[in-house]
């Protein structure tokens, strides 16, 4: 049988602190996925359930969205897929007896790891008014209370409908079909705050918002560049592309802050050789500069136009236009700023350069590390300048390469969850519907946040995620979901969330990936996109955990009559009993997706067109990819302060804590730690094992503070530093964004240390 949760919230700020370590993946990998599986599952739902992960006759996993080849080992699966599969599959249940004896006070005070150790949520529960604990609710009520508010609300502007990237794109789709049918383009979702920067910036540079590259061109580079990316946490399963890669003569350069333990080796886990050797992945570490990005690419751009024969004078002359500006840009970038801003030496430059002009193919692929700042936007048009210079669009092997992090991310925006819908999409809408959707722009998540805080928005909806948690200007993110008049949450799992509401709440109970979806005695499947655009079915295997849960397309279908009733001619109910049916009004709304249900019918799903991609066609207004000359920008601190970053420890995905420890970086038992370079710790008098508040300082002259970490002396780049979010995002002020894309500057935050009591 699974374990018990914890009956205790464990102490989270007096871990333990060995070395670093240099590899990733092996044997102790193995280890911890087993004992953490069979602690939440049992031994043979284990089994039962781990060979169903991203099988073609199963479940895609609820982790990242990292692509399966067609090809698959017997365990497609990573470290913390498992955990993540072992939380959602797990024996633990939350009762209406557990929040009888837990009331609201102390749901808050609880951490959030915690609180998703307690297990899946087994009832529709409700928060009253004035309350102090949830209770029991049935079905019917708990969507009698959604309606009766938005119905009360002076526009349909004043809700705010928000997805998590774990939606199925069946519901997705019903999500933002019920919204607009309702009046409003306020469909904020996870992408605001992760890769938001990435679309916008593809968008505008080769008229796709999303990666060109597929599994099979990783394997046929000759050179990737890892930029602003921890695949041996975020992603683990890339390292077996990687790895391949290599196999085949590629060459690997990771330009990061950090040391990465899975770049410097990978131990797969799913060979002899690689458990006991493992393989090294790294070529060049480019040891950056937080917030230094954009100008390393910007000297490399340079040097490249003063290489003869380097630049793909055909692909520029047939397929670009704004080259002119671009080169001019370019060709000002200067050595000494660049070094400035990036940190590195010239010789490392140097070779990374002639490694460039020694591949015909490269695939520059990144994450957060690159999305998250004020310049973000600027910083990837100049990585897409990088690559059309020498024609690296639209070639095998070649391209942007994007990694989306939650498994659905990139499908719920396919499938229309978004505040500012391109026309066309509105006009498929409409002409499937016959209602006339809204064409004025919605809310994304932090203007959704400013709505709430200001009172112009009363009625939060969230499909899955962790809102709370995860959004920037924690104070002032919790206030303003105080504010509201009603806060709804479709969960798996207890989350912070749960805990900071409206004056009511809601949580709705839902089916998980690893769930059996029975509707109207029929089986049904759901449909995800990968990272790279495949799409494919989704299939759950087990007895779901309690017989009061909906699935997320019930969810929505069944909201969208009680809140439209007998003047919506949308067939709510067909939709709920019969998915396929879903899938017939998406393949005349979304292109691509023409013939939908006869694809997904064949193993392995099926390639959505990209037109960059596949004939070197842009959809931009002008038919051609844009070089950009944006100025260059990077993160300038005053003396005796660091550039600090957030990120995830090796025991977390997004929100979700699975543990205490983060293995790779010699982290054990808590979470309140700051990684520190040893030289600058001592410039700044920080003893290794000393603690410190971390204090944020902006322009809005208010100071933010993180109270009560270990100092880490840790090999990070001169001048930053790094912690854990979601503890750190009380940091990140609401209006500290990226330019263009809005997204919360969650990886350039400035702070100073003050010492603070030992814990």
């Amino acid at each position: 049988m699974a374990s018990k949760p914890p009956a205790g919230d464990p102490v989270q700020d007096a871990p333990q602190v060995a070395a670093p370590q240099h590899a990733a993946a092996g044997l102790p990998a193995i280890g911890h996925t087993l004992r953490v599986a069979q602690q939440q599952m049992g031994v043979g739902r284990t089994a039962r359930t781990l060979m169903k992960v991203n099988q073609k006759d199963g479940f895609d996993c609820p982790g990242c969205a990292w692509p399966e080849g067609d090809k698959r080992h017997v365990a497609e699966f990573c470290e913390n897929g498992a955990k993540a599969v072992a939380e959602e599959a797990t024996l633990r249940r939350v009762t209406p007896d557990f929040f009888a004896a837990h009331p609201l006070s102390d749901l808050a005070n609880r951490s959030g790891y915690w609180l998703g150790q307690q297990g899946r949520i087994t009832q529709p529960m409700y928060l009253p008014e004035g309350a102090e604990r949830y209770e029991a609710v049935t079905w019917e009520r708990a969507f009698a209370i959604i309606a009766e508010e938005l119905r009360a609300l002076g526009s349909p502007d004043e809700a705010l409908f928000y997805t998590s990237g774990r939606t199925s794109n069946e519901a997705a789709f019903l999500l933002q079909l019920f919204a607009r049918e309702f009046g409003t383009n306020n469909l904020p979702d996870c992408s605001n705050m992760c890769h938001e920067s990435s679309g916008s910036a593809l968008t505008e540079t080769i008229g796709v918002g999303k990666g060109s590259v597929s599994l099979e061109d990783l394997h046929q580079a000759d050179l990737i560049i890892v930029a602003g990316q921890n695949p041996g946490t975020n992603h683990p399963r890339m390292l077996s592309a990687l790895e391949q890669a290599k196999a085949s003569g590629a060459k690997i350069i990771s330009v990061n802050p950090l040391p990465e333990a899975g770049l410097e080796r990978f131990k797969n886990p799913q060979t002899p050789r690689g458990m006991l050797k493992g393989t090294a992945l790294n070529d060049l570490f480019l040891q950056i500069r937080i917030g230094g990005d954009q100008a390393l690419f910007r000297l490399l751009n340079k040097l490249i136009l003063q290489t003869a024969g380097a630049v793909d004078e055909t692909f520029v002359r047939e397929h670009t236009e704004g080259f002119e500006d671009f080169a001019a840009a370019a060709r000002a970038a200067d050595w000494d700023a660049t070094l400035a801003a990036t940190g590195l030496g010239r010789e490392e430059i140097e070779q990374a350069l002639r490694m460039v002009l020694d591949s015909r193919r490269t695939i520059v692929c990144w994450a957060m590390g690159l999305t998250q700042h004020k310049h973000s936007v600027a910083t990837i048009r100049e990585v897409v300048n990088f690559l059309l210079l020498r024609g690296n669009i639209g070639r095998p092997g070649a391209g942007v390469c994007p990694v989306r992090g939650h498994s659905n991310v990139q499908g719920d925006r396919t499938m229309g969850i978004f505040e500012r819908p391109a026309p066309a999409f509105l006009d498929a809408l409409e002409k499937e519907f016959g209602f006339a959707p809204p064409r004025h722009h919605g809310l994304d998540v932090v203007r959704s946040i400013a709505a709430l805080r200001d009172g112009k928005a009363k009625v939060f909806f969230a499909m899955g995620g962790n809102f709370v948690a995860a959004s920037p200007d924690t104070e002032v993110t919790e206030a303003a979901m105080r504010r509201a008049r009603l806060t709804v949450h479709v969960s798996t799992k207890l989350n912070r969330s749960h805990a900071v509401t409206g004056r009511r709440a809601l949580i709705l109970p839902t089916l998980g990936r690893t769930d059996k979806d029975i509707q109207a005695g029929r089986r049904q499947v759901v449909t995800v996109e990968d990272s790279m655009g495949m799409v494919h079915a989704s299939r759950g295997n087990l007895t779901p955990a309690s017989p009061h849960l909906l699935s997320e397309p019930a969810i929505v279908a069944r909201l969208a009559r009680a809140v439209l009733g007998p003047s919506s001619t949308t067939p709510w109910e067909d939709f709920e009993k019969d998915y396929s049916t879903i899938r017939d009004r998406i393949a005349r709304v979304v292109p691509g997706f023409e013939d939908f249900n006869a694809k997904i019918a064949r193993p392995g799903g099926f390639t959505l067109p990209h037109g960059p991609r596949d004939e070197r066609r842009f959809p931009t207004a002008t038919g051609k990819a844009h070089f950009t000359a944006a100025p260059v920008e990077y993160p300038e601190v005053p003396e005796g302060r660091l550039l600090l970053q957030t990120l995830r420890s090796h025991d977390q995905y997004n929100t979700t804590v699975y543990g205490l420890d983060d293995r790779y970086r010699g982290i054990k038992g808590g979470r309140r730690v700051v990684l520190v370079n040893p030289d600058d710790a001592r410039e700044l008098g920080l003893a290794d094992g000393s603690y410190a508040d971390l204090v944020g300082e902006w322009k809005d002259g208010v100071e933010r503070r993180a109270p009560g970490f270990r100092v880490v002396h840790y090999p990070t780049a001169r001048g930053c530093a790094a912690a854990y979010y979601p503890e750190t995002n009380v940091l990140v002020p609401l209006d500290s964004t990226a330019d263009t894309s809005n997204t919360p500057a969650s990886k350039s935050v400035i702070v100073r240390l003050e010492q603070s009591p030992t814990v």
